[in-house]
């Protein structure tokens, strides 16, 4: 399922893939895997995209 909230919260920092990415050790890739759903990150990949994102576990990855 893709990340909708994911790509948003980025979006809203005018934060680009591949900055974000950059700001958490992963590549670009893996970015976009993961807001297009077609990788289930790790519970510390998650965390470390939201202490980035400024947003809480709930409101990136659950429903």
């Amino acid at each position: 399922m893709k990340n909708l909230k994911l790509k948003a919260a980025r979006a809203a920092l005018d934060m680009s893939q591949q900055a974000l990415a950059d700001a958490i050790g992963v590549s670009r890739q893996t970015i976009n895997a993961i807001e297009k759903g077609d990788y289930n990150p790790t519970i510390r990949l998650c965390i470390a995209i939201c202490k980035v994102l400024g947003k809480s576990l709930d409101e990136l990855f659950w429903e």
